[in-house]
């Protein structure tokens, strides 16, 4: 087959089979749009089109329905399995990546209007507290679901980052950007 490039969409589309079992790419953006969606974002016509590539590569099984809407539906192959189970255990060298519209008007504005920023502050501490509660009633929600431990994991980093994105806003909205600095400085102390 050669040197088969897959994209971070690939695996996901490979992950959420392997988890779901076979499904349709509505499906997919369904499952998705439940779960990695909340911290991998990318457009989901995405998953309309690369279940199709990911068959064409041997990595999918295609079955489509042969009356009404001849539906797709899609099933992982060995050759799939083999190819997300290489992925997963294999170390990832790239560096963390945020990617956040917040931050880059942020960048922007700093050395423009003060009252711009403390908006964007405002309702950036509106946005991650929000996220913050949808987060913390999954965990109520699933938190005791043995199936859903592997992923509870996922959820608590969300979490973290959610809590640090907000201590950083409300710091930049109070004017106390030095509060964040010295709580840095507190952690990095030897114990």
């Amino acid at each position: 087959m050669g040197e088969v490039r897959l994209s971070a969409t690939s695996y996901v589309v490979l992950g959420m089979i392997a988890l779901r079992g076979p499904s349709t790419p509505y499906e997919l953006k369904r499952a998705v749009g439940h779960s990695v969606g909340y911290f991998w974002h990318f457009p989901h016509a995405q998953l309309y089109s690369e279940p199709d590539r990911l068959a064409g590569l041997g990595l999918l099984e295609l079955t489509v329905e042969e009356r009404g809407r001849r539906r797709k539906t899609y099933s992982l192959t060995d050759a799939g399995r083999a190819a997300l189970q290489d992925w997963l255990a294999s170390p990832t060298h790239e560096h963390f990546q945020m990617r956040d519209i917040a931050e880059l008007k942020l960048f922007f504005n700093e050395a423009g209007s003060p009252e711009n920023v403390t908006a964007l502050a405002r309702d950036q501490i509106k946005q991650h507290e929000e996220r913050i509660a949808v987060y913390e009633q999954m965990v109520e929600r699933f938190g005791s679901d043995p199936h859903a431990q592997p992923r509870m994991i996922t959820l608590e980093l969300g979490l973290e980052m959610e809590h640090a994105a907000l201590r950083f806003w409300s710091a930049l909205a109070d004017g106390d950007l030095e509060r964040l600095r010295a709580a840095r400085r507190r952690l990095a102390e030897p114990r």
